[in-house]
């Protein structure tokens, strides 16, 4: 039965995924728009996990150097929340068909001299990112237009969907390091100079990370970036995008340096608090952008 059921939803998302790559782009990001709107009324869950997620966080975020009142109460910013991940959906089914050049060709790229340095010390790339705007987007226009790369990932529970949506980024250029028993393969991939995408904003196990502050408060994150930087040497390179009009924006930023006056667990967590501090940078100017249905602070007293 569990079989059947993977088929079924598989299909379901190939055909709806299709459906939508045949509309006009236009008319496909209103709709995505609207689509967005009816999820944030529909699933009650996950809208009381981003506005609670972001009703705890905005003392810290008005705090910051940058923040714009005009941002709004939480249940503004969480609505935009899923109006963004609506829209990103239909670009996405746009790109997995073929009719998504359009949006591939006007991605800008910012900073891409702190990409460049990092990989002329042929040391291998590791960009630190999340998900923020339509992060779908950033890795595969950066396969196609300047150079193939691996994202470390979450293995799909639904097998044939996991095989379909591999496919589709692999004929991008782009390759997937799942998450569990990532280590080996994304050495292998630094000892070659390639480059290997890590998000860093999701909840981890306590084995699997470090607790490090986030946004005001304590949270797991992972830390498997920043111990293989400092084993190895890879540069860390922070990478994000954000959404300007109808078009996007990826953004490099200059590498992480490893504070190797810390040794240890202390070097392994002011690593990632740094890593963690550029993504703090990043919502507090687009705090629409960012996933806020996760509950990121989860296993944390």
């Amino acid at each position: 039965m569990r079989k059947l059921r993977w088929r079924l939803e598989t299909a379901i998302f190939i055909l709806f995924s299709f459906v939508i790559s045949l509309i006009p782009n236009r008319i496909a990001l209103f709709l995505g728009n609207m689509l967005g709107r009816l999820l944030f009324n529909l699933l009650k869950r996950r809208r009381k996990i981003a506005i609670d997620n972001i009703t705890a966080t905005l003392p810290f975020l008005q705090g910051c150097e940058g923040w714009n009142p005009a941002h709004g109460t939480a249940q503004a910013i969480a609505r935009r929340t899923f109006e963004n991940l609506g829209r990103s959906l239909v670009e996405d089914c746009k790109i997995y068909h073929g009719r998504g050049s359009h949006i591939i060709d006007n991605v800008q790229f910012r900073g891409l001299e702190h990409y460049e340095n990092a990989l002329a010390k042929n040391k291998g790339v590791a960009f630190i990112t999340a998900h923020c705007g339509n992060w779908e987007v950033m890795a595969l226009s950066f396969g196609v237009r300047i150079k193939e790369l691996s994202v470390v990932a979450r293995r799909q529970d639904n097998a044939y969907l996991n095989n379909v949506l591999e496919k589709i980024r692999s004929g991008y250029g782009n390759r997937i390091i799942y998450k569990h028993g990532a280590l080996k393969p994304m050495i292998a991939e630094f000892r070659k100079n390639n480059i290997v995408g890590v998000l860093v904003d999701q909840a981890v196990m306590p084995d699997e990370g470090v607790l490090v502050e986030f946004l005001g408060r304590n949270c797991w994150t992972t830390k498997l970036p920043t111990v293989i930087s400092r084993k190895t040497g890879v540069p860390l390179i922070p990478a994000f995008v954000h959404r300007e009009g109808d078009s996007h924006v990826v953004q490099f930023y200059p590498e992480i340096e490893p504070d190797l006056e810390k040794e240890g667990d202390d070097g392994v967590r002011t690593d990632t608090a740094a890593l963690l501090s550029v993504l703090e940078d990043y919502i507090v100017r687009y705090p629409d952008q960012w996933y806020w249905i996760h509950n990121r602070w989860k296993r944390v007293p």
